[in-house]
């Protein structure tokens, strides 16, 4: 199968869900054009979508500033997949309860930004995820907490709090799995 993939590409780790995306797909034996996506145009084109980690303020106001929030709910609405990966999860949420982050209200949580620490908090654990049948290695670095689910599906949970959810054809992560060399994250987000 031939497939269109985007990441949004205003702030984050690009490069590196590009990567993932690309691997997850080679892994399936299907060919994939990955496109870095800037401005409004390209997401309607795309199958699959990905919004990753970065500053969730800034990825807020460039999508919208751009054009490409309305976008994404269009794919999401249309049924199409999207992992939405640390600062990624933050904007696709319901409510950042922040005023400095416009959601796109794509993921029924609320979430609280930074609530695992600062910089200097980052760590990394082995997680159990619904769906995969050993422990993915998360990546967290200044993750936000999902405080409140709506109606989602939790796939993972630390410490009782829950780091990874499914509401319709969104995944969304508090760890960033495109930091690791495992991209099976996203083959869950985009193929299961």
């Amino acid at each position: 199968m031939s497939l269109v993939a985007g990441v949004i590409g205003v702030q984050g780790n690009v490069s590196e869900h590009r990567d993932a995306i690309e691997r997850a797909c080679t892994a399936r034996g299907d060919d994939v054009v990955v496109h870095e996506i800037r401005t409004a145009g390209v997401v309607p084109d795309c199958d699959l979508l990905a919004m990753p980690g970065g500053e969730s303020t800034t990825i807020s106001r460039l999508i919208h500033r751009e054009g490409i929030d309305r976008e994404i709910i269009d794919h999401v609405e249309a049924g199409k997949p999207l992992l939405a990966t640390c600062a990624g999860l933050i904007v696709a949420a319901s409510d950042a309860q922040d005023d400095r982050v416009e959601t796109l209200n794509v993921v029924d949580v609320h979430v609280e930004r930074n609530a695992f620490g600062r910089q200097k908090d980052s760590f990394e654990a082995p997680l159990e995820i619904s769906g995969l049948e050993d422990p993915f290695h998360a990546v967290f670095i200044r993750a936000p907490l999902i405080d409140q689910v709506g109606d989602v599906e939790v796939l993972a949970t630390w410490d009782g709090r829950p780091v990874a959810v499914r509401d319709g054809p969104v995944v969304a992560t508090s760890f960033h799995p495109e930091l690791t060399d495992d991209d099976r994250i996203h083959a869950l987000a985009f193929f299961e």
